[in-house]
């Protein structure tokens, strides 16, 4: 039999009620676990003598193992490439933000360090968006619940994990009960996350929008917009068809409204495709009437067969003008990590890392933290 991830919090909560056991005792053997990864279950002290039994037959400490571990050249990103269970590969991506360079309100931010781990939800991707490298992978598999929270046992073991983002491998609203139960392990203890600092993002499943408030109260939510128009987000990413654009927009109107809270608007830069001008003025007045955050995301290189290119500086910098001074919109350009490593949006797929291109001039780095200010 299949021993199932002591982190599947439905699962193992439900193996101890029938089995008479307070499910108490699984706070205290998630804590034990993420100090003493290389535990077995005799170790864990005060526990019922049916739990040791339990847990020996249907549970492992962990499903998962870091097969390999990757490091940018300045330091800023490492790459965890971490073997499932059943063979497959995720990925998960640690960015470190050095918060005395970030600047806010013209001063430097209290704290050093801190981190940020981007979580894979899904074995590749169904929703095929042409300029992102999982989705050349197809879709392989959702993963449990436990296995998305084991990404973070993981990562805990190399840097405190402040802040979690749901932008690494797969479409985290197509594994909605995973995902939504994952995060409630990460909010309560040992975790303790705090939900303002945990972020979703979709390219618009609107079903599981209209749910997500409701399920996880304080949660941040990011979209994969990438286009003004639905001609071109149809173009560039064909699951796009089944999220009209304006039910999307309907649908992200109703969030707003229930949550009170900014939605992060993510927006590649592709050459040609949807950085000119007037993509930029269509885009605010699709949102201005929204609290948001706008990111704009530098197109990254996929292999020497892709069809896009990169925005230049010029074209994105002309394009984050109108969307600020225009419509007032806040807009960040974002600076992207761990390219070297194959480690940057779009770009997690699983295969070894390039590791020869030079790295750029370091520059300050801003959080998804710090976009809630």
């Amino acid at each position: 039999m299949k021993l199932r991830s002591v982190f599947d919090a439905s699962v193992i909560k439900s193996e101890f009620e029938s089995a008479g056991i307070n499910p108490n005792f699984v706070i205290p053997i998630w804590k034990y676990v993420i100090q003493n990864p290389d535990c077995v279950w005799d170790e864990i002290p005060s526990l019922p003598s049916a739990a040791y039994s339990l847990l020996h037959s249907k549970f492992k400490t962990l499903t998962s193992s870091l097969h390999s571990l990757f490091h940018s050249s300045d330091g800023t990103t490492s790459k965890l490439l971490i073997k499932l269970q059943n063979g497959a590969f995720v990925e998960a991506v640690i960015m470190r933000y050095d918060t005395r360079l970030g600047l806010c309100g013209g001063k430097p931010r209290p704290g050093g360090v801190r981190s940020t781990l981007c979580i894979s939800s899904q074995v590749g991707c169904k929703m095929g968006c042409t300029f992102c490298a999982t989705g050349s992978m197809g879709f392989k598999s959702n993963l449990t619940s436990g296995e998305i929270v084991e990404q973070l046992v993981h990562a805990s073991r190399l840097a405190d994990i402040r802040n979690i983002v749901f932008m690494g491998m797969g479409e985290p609203l197509n594994n909605y009960n995973a995902v939504v139960e994952a995060v409630r392990v990460m909010l309560k203890q040992p975790f303790q996350l705090s939900p303002k600092r945990i972020t979703i993002s979709t390219v618009g499943v609107i079903h599981a929008i209209n749910k997500l408030h409701n399920d996880l109260p304080g949660v941040s939510l990011a979209v994969s917009l990438h286009a003004p128009v639905q001609e071109i987000r149809c173009q560039i990413m064909p699951a796009a068809r089944a999220f009209p654009l304006q039910k999307l927009m309907d649908a992200l109107q109703a969030f707003q409204k229930n949550s009170h809270q900014k939605i992060f608007i993510e927006y590649i830069m592709l050459d040609g495709v949807n950085d000119e001008e007037e993509n930029a003025h269509q885009l605010g007045e699709l949102l201005k009437t929204f609290q948001v955050v706008i990111n704009l995301i530098p197109f990254n290189p996929i292999g020497s067969t892709s069809q896009f290119e990169t925005s230049t500086k010029q074209s994105v910098s002309s394009f984050q003008k109108i969307l600020r001074e225009t419509y007032k919109i806040r807009t960040t350009i974002r600076k992207e990590m761990g390219q070297d490593i194959s480690g940057a949006c779009g770009q997690l797929v699983v295969n070894q890392p390039d590791n020869k291109r030079t790295p750029g001039t370091v520059e300050p780095l801003r959080d998804i933290e710090d976009l809630h200010l």
